[in-house]
């Protein structure tokens, strides 16, 4: 009897510290989950400025005239390297920021990067804004954010990891680049199927850069991982809008 009663408590004293260790790893996952929700937030919260302060530096170049400065600059150069420059310069400002483990290294990526853009972005918005019916880039506003809304959906419900496609977005930008350099060098018509092509890369890169902000960024890079979907969301809506101008002429 007294045997019995002692395997008994033998079997509950290993059962509680089972349970308290089960416990402990239900707690933790819960804690890392809302942990995560928390720099997804911030992440999109860093996004959401981003697009606002593009939106506000385009409005003071074209109240104050410097879009109209800006693209006679910029037009005056073959059309081509703008287009590189735009992939280019992204590429440059992705890499620091996301090594940068100081919030104010990745805030100064993140604004030098948003002013580029906006540079980049004058000719083509004053062209859509002055030649072809200003009314294309509220179509292409809507049609970005309507497909940046449906892609992150798409990783957010499914829970698919599209971090597989780094890769392929690689070679793809290269390509991209190697097709505007033949435009530049041997005039290649880079028309619709181009614009086609690019929004496909850049919808690619937001699942991409989706999947790495959910499982992979570090809590605290938030900033630069708004700065990685912002390259992407300007990629989208820059060809998007050029499809839509080449319909409307």
């Amino acid at each position: 009897m007294n045997r019995k009663y002692d395997n008994r408590r033998s079997e509950e004293a290993i059962a509680i510290p089972i349970e308290e260790a089960h416990r402990a790893a239900a707690h933790g996952i819960e804690r890392a989950a809302e942990d995560r929700g928390a720099f997804l937030g911030r992440v999109y919260a860093h996004l959401l400025g981003a697009i606002l302060a593009f939106v506000g530096v385009e409005v003071f170049f074209f109240k104050t005239g410097l879009a109209l400065t800006l693209s006679k600059a910029l037009l005056g150069v073959n059309w081509m390297l703008v287009l590189g420059g735009f992939m280019v310069c992204g590429w440059m400002a992705r890499g620091p920021a996301s090594r940068a483990a100081s919030p104010g290294a990745q805030y100064a990526g993140l604004g030098l990067y948003v002013l580029a853009q906006a540079v980049i972005f004058a000719p083509m918005l004053y062209i859509a804004e002055s030649y072809a019916d200003g009314g294309v880039i509220r179509s292409a506003a809507i049609l970005t954010v309507l497909a940046f809304v449906g892609l992150t959906l798409i990783v957010l419900q499914t829970g698919k990891d599209f971090t597989f496609m780094g890769g392929m977005l690689r070679w793809g930008g290269i390509v991209a680049l190697i097709a505007i350099g033949g435009g530049v060098f041997f005039g290649w018509a880079l028309g619709t199927w181009f614009s086609v092509a690019m929004i496909g890369l850049a919808g690619a890169a937001i699942l991409y850069d989706t999947s790495k902000i959910v499982s992979d960024w570090p809590g605290d890079r938030h900033v630069a991982a708004a700065l990685e979907l912002f390259a992407s969301v300007a990629l989208l809506f820059w060809y998007i809008l050029r499809l839509l101008m080449g319909s409307r002429r």
